[in-house]
């Protein structure tokens, strides 16, 4: 039996549904988005769709949250292995720049926004912060943390919408702004470092 004609939980319906909805964004753009596109490709109808987002709306603000779950893990963990010199600092930009450009979320949040879908963003934003208070070493009061992580995210996003007309009309080569991110992280880094210098010898040991 397909696992398109079996009988699914309520769980693995919705997530086979977002699969699928990430994959029409990565193919066609966030307008392909739509829960009959999204039922067609999975075998289901649309009020099936229907009863798990509710609108074409919630269908994309589920899909913003499924993107960031996925991204948010992957960054925190370049994170905590950059400050032991496990990764690299062009872990945590090539994962948040590939987060917004390759993985569709900067194109589906300008999408839903141009849409009248005004809290587009909360879930992108929200698990950003969250994600940023995990790692910080004051929690909610790293401030530095949370300018560091600010000034990424709006430079990954902006170089989602236009960095590759942008830096071709500056003659600069596509990847500038990675370059960029990355050495300003690693000045960040490196000040995290300064201020902590028993946390490489901790992990040594």
């Amino acid at each position: 039996m397909s696992i398109a004609k079996r009988r699914l939980s309520p769980e693995e319906s919705r997530s086979m549904a977002l699969a699928a909805a990430r994959d029409l964004l990565i193919e066609a753009g966030p307008q392909a988005v739509t829960l009959k596109a999204v039922a067609s490709r999975i075998g289901r109808t649309h009020a099936n769709l229907l009863h798990h987002f509710g609108s074409a709306s919630g269908l994309q603000k589920s899909l913003a949250q499924y993107l960031t779950d996925q991204v948010c893990g992957s960054i925190a963990q370049a994170v905590l292995k950059s400050r032991t010199g496990e990764g690299s600092v062009r872990d945590i930009v090539d994962l948040t720049f590939d987060a917004f450009d390759k993985q569709g979320a900067g194109a589906l949040s300008s999408w839903m926004l141009l849409t009248g879908n005004e809290d587009a963003l909360d879930p992108i934003v929200d698990a950003i912060h969250e994600l940023v208070d995990d790692i910080a070493e004051g929690g909610h009061e790293d401030r530095e943390m949370h300018e560091d992580t600010l000034s990424l995210v709006l430079m990954a996003l902006g170089d989602a919408l236009i960095g590759e007309r942008l830096s071709g009309s500056l003659g600069l080569k596509r990847d500038a702004a990675r370059d960029i991110a990355e050495q300003q992280l690693e000045a960040a880094l490196e000040r995290w470092r300064k201020d902590h210098p028993d946390a490489e010898c901790q992990t040594a040991n």
